[in-house]
């Protein structure tokens, strides 16, 4: 039998030579998945024999995720916002910036019962985040995507909420299908241009070409956001959004064409433009 020491070694060999990223990380996450442990569990137990079983288990995900298919897909989960989502081929991956934002949107002040609309809302890491986040103040949630595939992940990702949590789903292209007004409207919308697709990560090349993909500018589908949202939202509501890079300029100003008031860009975690908050006249 091949101890987990040398399985790491080995593995993370592996994947290096297929110009995997924190290589010896991923296999870290993977023999803890298949040894149905916590990865820092390891650390103790480096000399603790694999079954062969688990062996041919992990011998397989290796080789998966050497051809590029994503860590998370392999885990079958992600943690965001203190939550284990289910994440697989029919959302985009949380990523961090999109936790970033959410975690901003938690430590806001939010008018008791508001109504909180997640457009565009993939596994439903936003809206199922803030519905958490937020239990105890009647706030209701309804997350909206126009991919019926991403909204049925959604959907299963929905039982990390508590029994009687207010929250409904609607399969919807922006506001096409969407009714009544809302206190925020939060989206985190393709917004890389069509012609990037080659230099994107080929991880990131198994997300949803759907939820990639925002146009030839690539703002195209969040311009269109912005124009369309004044009229679903309550006086003195917030919009808040996530962008790619070099489009805070272009989505500032038309939010303030549009007569958003204090429209604000805030950086991430790595310093990088990339959320607009802003308000509807009260």
């Amino acid at each position: 039998m091949a101890t987990i020491l040398d399985t790491l070694k080995k593995g993370t060999d592996y994947l290096q030579k297929h110009e995997v990223e924190e290589a010896r990380l991923n296999m870290e996450w993977l023999i803890a998945h298949v040894l149905k442990v916590g990865r820092m569990q390891l650390y103790i137990d480096f000399d603790r024999d694999i079954p062969e079983s688990a062996l041919e288990n992990l011998r397989d995900l290796t080789k998966r995720r050497g051809r590029g298919e994503p860590l998370q897909h392999l885990l079958g989960t992600v943690e965001f916002c203190d939550l284990d989502l289910k994440t697989d081929h029919r959302a985009l991956i949380p990523r961090p910036e999109t936790e970033d934002l959410t975690r901003r949107l938690l430590a806001r002040e939010w008018p008791r019962d508001a109504a909180i609309l997640d457009l565009g809302c993939g596994s439903g890491a936003i809206g199922l985040s803030l519905a958490h986040g937020l239990m105890g103040k009647g706030v209701s949630v309804t997350l909206a995507d126009v991919s019926p595939e991403a909204l049925s992940l959604a959907k299963e990702n929905a039982i990390v909420l508590p029994e009687g949590s207010e929250v409904r789903f609607v399969e919807s292209d922006l506001f096409s299908a969407i009714e009544g007004t809302y206190d925020l409207i939060a989206a985190n919308l393709p917004y890389i241009p069509d012609a990037d697709e080659i230099e994107l990560r080929r991880e990131v090349r198994r997300d949803p070409a759907l939820a990639l993909y925002g146009g030839p500018l690539g703002t195209e589908i969040m311009e269109r956001f912005l124009r369309e949202s004044t009229a679903y939202l309550n006086p003195g509501g917030l919009v808040a959004m996530e962008f790619g890079i070099a489009q805070a300029e272009t989505l500032r100003l038309l939010a303030e064409d549009l007569s958003y008031e204090n429209v604000e860009i805030h950086r991430d975690l790595g310093g990088i433009e990339r959320f607009l908050f802003a308000t509807k006249s009260a």
